[in-house]
């Protein structure tokens, strides 16, 4: 991968496996990182854990911002992390497309 690929938007993902554990992962298009943990072994968390599904998108401005928000995301307590599950599944109801996609920019960068 070619350095600035690295400058373009990344997608954040949430993935809901077989076993009702959730997945959290980084990805330029969420989609084709869902398709390729179900059809390969490369990924030893999702293994034995498939299907994938995924449940929640977020298009961050590059590869930096969205690593930071999957390690937030990552960090959040088990009981911080089912009220967002119950929030995201919320949403999905709502949703005619199933999946929620959210675009976030860089909160820290200042409007000139």
């Amino acid at each position: 991968m070619e350095a600035s690929d690295y400058a373009k938007p990344w997608c954040v993902y949430i993935a809901k496996c077989r076993d009702v554990t959730l997945y959290v992962g980084v990805a330029k298009d969420a989609h084709k990182r869902i398709a390729d943990h179900n059809n390969t072994n490369k990924c030893r968390y999702t293994r034995f854990r498939k299907p994938l599904t995924l449940i929640y998108v977020e298009l961050r401005e590059n590869y930096a911002i969205a690593r930071k928000r999957e390690l937030e995301i990552k960090r959040f307590s088990r009981k911080k992390e089912a009220g967002t599950l119950q929030l995201i599944i919320r949403s999905l109801a709502s949703s005619r497309f199933g999946i929620r996609f959210a675009y976030m920019k860089n909160e820290n960068k200042t409007e000139r």
